[in-house]
């Protein structure tokens, strides 16, 4: 997990007049735009922007940070150097790299990524058929998980296999729980989970980072060919959904259905344990 340094928007914000907790200014500003020194072909050739609305910006709470430290250090150039956008809680599109200037405007950012990419449409909507216009583009990101112990279509040795992953849910919902199967969702049981190390997480709780990865980790008897699934639910109860074809749209964004992982037990392995 990375660790961001630098200050809060909402406090460079109310340096320049603009107090906290601000849906909208005297002149009609609603949306701060994040404006990139990068050009893109997308944009003819003009900078890569985004936005979010102000009210979130000018929300200490929201964490919305001007970073220029990763890990403690100097931000890289790869990474956004000398100063980039992080938007916690949201799809990693509105964390604007390489920033060249910040506005408050009227409407949102008209730039490409904004309303000609990163929207979720309904499987009626073809290429020959699709409005760009009729979608909001998409901010928080749904609850997901993944499994990183196991590859899918692994060998094992049978026995106890350890499954740990990663669990996130947008906006700052914590993650109530990941149910894991040992047997292509057959049966669940619930996995661990912690952020630190010795530390119960509990969502919400103070000693919880609400933006962070929840780690979770947790033991399965495998006895032969099997399939193990993880899925996370958040603390608004959302769950992730059981497969791609009921989420599928044309852009084929957010899919966070069940991760699973085949795996195959031969005998002549070393344990994952």
């Amino acid at each position: 997990m990375t660790t961001w340094g630098g200050a809060k928007l909402s406090d460079v914000l109310q340096l320049v007049g603009v107090p906290y907790h601000t849906e909208i200014t005297p002149s009609g500003g609603k949306h701060v735009e994040f404006v990139s020194v990068d050009q893109c072909p997308e944009e003819k050739g003009g900078p890569y922007k985004a936005s979010i609305p102000l009210g979130q910006a000018t929300n200490p709470a929201a964490d919305v940070l001007l970073a220029y430290e990763m890990n403690g250090k100097v931000l890289k150039r790869d990474h956004g150097y000398p100063l980039r956008a992080i938007v916690p809680g949201v799809i990693g599109a509105r964390s604007v790299k390489w920033l060249d200037r910040i506005d408050i405007i009227e409407e949102e950012s008209q730039g490409f990524f904004m309303q000609k990419d990163y929207k979720m449409f309904p499987p009626s909507v073809d290429w020959d058929n699709i409005v760009w216009s009729t979608r909001k583009p998409q901010m928080d990101y749904p609850v997901q998980s993944a499994i990183c112990s196991l590859e899918d279509v692994g060998t094992v040795k049978p026995g106890q296999v350890i499954v740990a992953g990663y669990a996130l849910s947008g906006g700052g919902r914590g993650i109530e729980r990941v149910d894991i199967s040992p047997d292509c969702g057959k049966s669940w049981f619930e996995a661990h989970r912690y952020q630190k190390q010795g530390i119960p997480y509990v969502a919400g709780n103070i000693t919880s980072d609400k933006w962070a990865w929840v780690l979770f980790e947790a033991i399965v008897d495998v006895k032969g060919d099997t399939e193990i699934v993880a899925k996370a639910v958040d603390s608004s109860a959302n769950v992730q959904p059981e497969s791609v074809e009921s989420i599928w749209n044309l852009r084929g964004i957010l899919n966070t259905c069940w991760h699973r992982v085949r795996l195959l037990a031969t005998p002549n392995l070393r344990s994952f344990m």
